[in-house]
């Protein structure tokens, strides 16, 4: 019998329920061995994410003595940012947390997060040279160093090489090819519809807010424009562009290309049971994917529109504002984020961008940590499309440039 594929969305219930508890257990007294300084780290990861940070973090308190990183792990999404917000606006945050890349320049105007001293960075070995271009200036707001790219999470399309092979839809390198137009990736789905007899793609959306505007974004981006959101004025927005990513969507989930009632799990379910030829989703299900045994492969979202972007989020560490931080743990709290830094390559080969294959190379993905929006100062980071694509030859941190991992 087949055992059952379990996405990281599912994991995440289950994972979760056991959460509420180590969430609780964030308002306990500090508990570590009692000649280190204990830092508290508070996280969102779940699933297979939480494991291979766990892992991580096991690796670093066994390797020195003078702290002892205590994760306390909340439930993802908005129950999470809200404490957090309450944590950094009552001064009585953990020496250390992750937060979307995102969300960073909404939570400093308030004065939630301190900047990290990128002198005290530097002495540790992490500096701008650690990072690609764009993962480093999604981390300034106000010039001000908020944020420590842990990795990066595009949105991309998965594909299952033998449907798509069958489709005749593959390149002589087995790679899928590339639309040049709306009307040509339509086209491109229905041939692969011919062989499944049922949807070409697998795409989840009901309920789900964060996956429509990834996709929604990374058309209306495709067209070469950007949104802005000045202080004090009004919101930039390409009208021609909404409105023709919006039709589009809307024509691919017709319930001929896509399901017309696709959810995230039942997407999943999709095309990890091989019913469907492509799949857009993060780069987070690649594992669920493979042990699932497809033949699966991927590549960005087709440059439909025009320009070869797609939309990216990344996890990064934070200093949640404390009223008067103990100068030991503070120093400790660099020491561990520049150790975890240094031992990431496994947390990319975990799932996320360096464990890709080695297609990205082929493929440079311009904007991928592109923020959705610009803001003008003093609350803004500017933002542009990412470097090159990295070395598939190396796994170092620095070579792929910390660009990877989930929701």
């Amino acid at each position: 019998m087949r055992r059952p594929i379990l996405s990281r969305r599912q994991l995440l219930g289950g994972a979760l329920a056991g959460a509420g508890a180590a969430a609780l257990a964030g308002c306990a007294p500090n508990v570590g061995p009692a000649d280190r300084t204990t830092l508290q780290f508070w996280h969102l990861l779940s699933g297979g994410d939480g494991i291979t940070m766990a892992e991580l973090l096991d690796g670093i308190n066994d390797s020195q003595d003078d702290f002892f990183v205590r994760p306390t792990v909340l439930a993802w999404g908005t129950p999470y940012y809200t404490k957090l917000a309450m944590a950094g606006a009552g001064g009585r945050a953990p020496e250390v947390a992750i937060m979307h890349s995102t969300r960073v320049p909404g939570y400093v105007p308030g004065g939630l997060l301190d900047p990290w001293d990128e002198g005290q960075l530097a002495e540790l070995g992490v500096d701008e040279s650690t990072f690609t271009g764009p993962m480093w200036e999604n981390s300034l707001v106000g010039g001000e160093l908020y944020s420590v790219p842990l990795d990066a999470h595009p949105f991309l399309m998965m594909f299952n090489r033998d449907i798509c092979q069958e489709a005749g839809v593959l390149e002589g390198d087995g790679r899928l090819s590339v639309p040049q137009s709306p009307d040509e990736f339509i086209s491109l789905c229905e041939e692969i519809g011919g062989v499944t007899g049922g949807n070409a793609l697998s795409y989840g959306f009901l309920g789900d807010a964060p996956q429509i505007w990834r996709l929604f974004y990374t058309f209306y981006a495709q067209h070469g424009v950007t949104m802005e959101f000045p202080d004090g004025g009004e919101a930039v927005i390409d009208d021609d562009a909404f409105l023709s990513s919006l039709e589009y969507m809307s024509r691919l989930v017709d319930g001929t290309i896509a399901s017309s009632r696709g959810n995230y799990d039942s997407a999943v379910a999709e095309f990890s049971s091989g019913s469907t030829g492509l799949f857009f989703s993060g780069v987070w299900e690649l594992p669920t994917m493979q042990n699932a045994g497809i033949p699966v492969d991927m590549d960005m979202i087709p440059p439909i529109f025009g320009e070869p972007i797609t939309y990216a989020d990344s996890h990064a560490f934070v200093l949640p504002h404390q009223l008067s931080p103990d100068p030991q743990a503070r120093e400790h709290t660099y020491e561990f984020v520049a150790q975890l830094l240094k031992d990431s390559v496994n947390w990319a080969t975990a799932g996320h961008i360096a464990a890709y294959l080695p297609w990205w190379t082929a493929r440079s993905i311009r904007s991928c940590c592109r923020r959705p929006t610009t803001r003008t100062p003093p609350t803004t980071s500017s933002t542009t499309p990412p470097p090159g694509s990295p070395d598939p030859g190396r796994t170092s941190s620095t070579s792929w440039g910390r660009c990877s991992s989930a929701r």
